[in-house]
């Protein structure tokens, strides 16, 4: 028997807005709502995410970050982010032919998507 993800789940202070930016740039769509304090986008099985009301602000970077490929142009992909209210936190490359650009979402949150570097 092993842990099965079912959910991840970011603390904010505001659920609905943080989650609507996560809906236009996964295509999840809201599932579950209690009130303005936790909503959850998508539907098990899969993996679903979570937005929790928390009264402290966000203050250092994250332990854990989601790490996302797009299935087109990775570039676009990025473009269309930061479109949504995403800010470019780095740029890595590798020499081994990959890399992947550091986002933050609107309320800070680290998340990566990959790019090749061919």
């Amino acid at each position: 028997m092993a842990l099965q993800t079912r959910m991840v789940t970011f603390d904010c202070a505001d659920p609905a807005t943080l989650a609507s930016f996560w809906a236009a740039a996964t295509g999840l769509r809201e599932s579950w709502r209690h009130e303005n304090d936790f909503l959850i986008l998508g539907e098990t099985p899969g993996l679903c995410l979570g937005f929790q009301r928390v009264p402290e602000p966000k203050t250092v970077k994250n332990r854990v970050h989601l790490d996302w490929s797009s299935d087109g142009d990775p570039a676009a992909e990025i473009d269309r982010l930061l479109g949504l209210g995403a800010t470019v936190v780095d740029r890595q490359k590798m020499p081994q032919g990959f890399g992947w650009t550091v986002l933050a979402d609107p309320a800070g949150n680290e998340f990566c998507v990959a790019t090749p570097t061919t």
